[in-house]
């Protein structure tokens, strides 16, 4: 019933997220690498905590986090399972995350520091990543600086300070197979990884992220990172077996008819050619639909697609519905698996010249309630 439903509500489907986990870690598990489930930015907007849960009943059997903040929230709830956290501001106090077990990133000597200075704090090694560039030009310590960290890191670990877990980095360009940068990435890669185990460091390799997951085995190493892919969104132009997890969707809270010649939404930027029936839906930018999709998008009504008419506003929108019969009530996707050919995130994206990640996790808003469910365990 309508008077059940809130006015803007992101499903979340565990058991597709289970689904994506599983054929990932599949994927890992034939290199031999073990699957880092990267729930950052409250999981892509699809709650973090309840994601990690369902990502490592899948077959994961590590957490990726952004900041030391989302891995400590992780821990809060009560999760055990190895941590990676790699960005976080001058001035951090990582003595937390290093009394947590939380596994901490280095890409220079000062943000080593830092962390050996945590450890000291905690009274305990801190566990230690170290990130190389290799030509994402991002975080990453840089490849004249790689010495000199590699020497910081050998003299904390000989002072029991610390324990380097890992070198690791990021590719810029997993996502465009055959792009010659993926092999010279992998190359510096090497490279960092061969001066490390010659100054006595053994540390296991991650580099791959979603696309190089799907689509480079070579690169899988000790350790995957899977992101976009664990959602269901396809990095790739390539299908793969993968399951959209999230819906965004709304209710008719208002059913109209108007005349010919009438105009809808502000600017009035579109008129009826015809009478027609409108349907006001409560949902606008606010909510994270893009103001830049007015006149440019449709949604899934009464057992088909029809376009939104009008700008998108703060609060709501206008579906144009013609003819057909719609009622106060009505469930109106948004967007979600496209499932009957209802719209996606990715089609939003694609619309405004964007990447599904964008959309998605723009999701995570004050008045979209989130919920889950459970389509069923992977296949």
């Amino acid at each position: 019933m309508a008077d059940q439903l809130p006015r803007a509500e992101v499903i979340v489907d565990l058991g597709a997220i289970a689904h994506n986990v599983t054929v990932l870690s599949r994927r890992a598990a034939g290199s031999g690498a073990a699957t880092m489930a990267v729930v950052k930015a409250d999981g892509y907007g699809h709650g973090a905590v309840p994601v990690a849960r369902a990502a490592l009943a899948a077959g994961a059997t590590w957490l990726g986090a952004c900041s030391l903040a989302e891995a400590l929230d992780l821990r809060a709830a009560g999760l055990t399972a190895p941590v990676l956290s790699w960005l976080d501001p001058v001035g951090t106090d990582y003595a937390p995350g290093v009394a947590a077990g939380i596994d901490l990133s280095a890409a220079g000597s000062g943000q080593l520091a830092a962390i050996v200075a945590g450890a000291a704090a905690a009274d305990r090694p801190a566990r230690v990543h170290l990130k190389i560039d290799t030509g994402l030009a991002r975080n990453g310590c840089p490849a004249e600086e790689w010495p000199a960290l590699i020497d910081a890191a050998v003299a904390a670990e000989r002072a029991g300070r610390i324990e380097v877990v890992a070198v690791w980095s990021h590719l810029a360009c997993a996502d465009e197979p055959g792009h010659p940068s993926i092999d010279e990435a992998a190359k510096r890669f090497d490279d960092a990884y061969r001066l490390a185990r010659a100054a006595g460091l053994n540390p296991v390799r991650h580099l791959a992220n979603s696309a190089a997951t799907l689509s480079r085995p070579d690169l899988h190493f000790d350790l995957v990172r899977v992101g976009i892919a664990m959602y269901g969104l396809n990095p790739l132009p390539q299908q793969e077996d993968l399951r959209p997890a999230m819906t965004f969707r709304s209710s008719v809270a208002l059913v109209k008819r108007i005349p010919a010649g009438e105009s809808v939404s502000y600017g009035q930027t579109w008129t009826a050619e015809r009478a027609t029936t409108l349907a006001l839906v409560p949902a606008g930018y606010a909510d994270g639909i893009p103001r830049g999709l007015s006149g440019r998008m449709d949604v899934w009504l009464a057992g088909r697609r029809r376009p939104v008419v009008g700008r998108v506003c703060m609060d709501q929108i206008m579906v144009d519905c013609a003819d057909d019969p719609v009622a106060e009530g009505d469930i109106v996707t948004l967007f979600g698996s496209g499932e009957h050919g209802a719209p996606t995130a990715t089609e939003w994206a694609d619309t405004l010249g964007t990447i599904d990640y964008e959309i998605v996790t723009g999701m995570y808003r004050p008045r979209v309630v989130r919920s889950y469910v459970d389509s069923g365990a992977a296949g």
